[in-house]
């Protein structure tokens, strides 16, 4: 399986994308570069996935991989209860692709081409 590294060692990949796949559930769109946006598509399709069975050991897989560590420690179970009562149940006729990327532009600073990631 060929995945981009981000320039990134493997667990600051892993933290990045953890972090990235967190925001979305919460806020269910997000700005970021496109290499990044390519790769939380299919960690974000397979947390919704998860969310679709919805099984205890489902949500524990979720609650695993999903940012514990954060500002508020209320985020973290919002974002667990969110995919699993809200997000999940969306998608439940619809057999993945559960993300949609757009393109902005180029970055100002560094002319990376960015993008905006949202849920479907």
């Amino acid at each position: 399986m060929a995945y981009r590294k981000l320039g990134r060692t493997s667990s600051q990949r892993k933290a990045l994308l953890r972090d990235l796949a967190t925001d979305l559930i919460i806020n269910e769109r997000i700005e970021t570069t496109e290499a990044r946006a390519k790769e939380l598509r299919s960690v974000v399709d397979k947390m919704i996935t998860l969310g679709k069975r919805g099984d205890l050991h489902a949500r524990r897989q979720a609650s695993a991989f999903i940012r514990h560590e954060v500002a508020n420690a209320e985020d973290n179970q919002d974002a667990i209860q969110k995919l699993f009562a809200d997000i999940a149940p969306r998608y439940t006729e619809r057999q993945g692709g559960y993300t949609r990327i757009m393109k902005l532009g180029p970055r100002r600073g560094d002319g990376a081409p960015m993008v905006i990631i949202e849920l479907v």
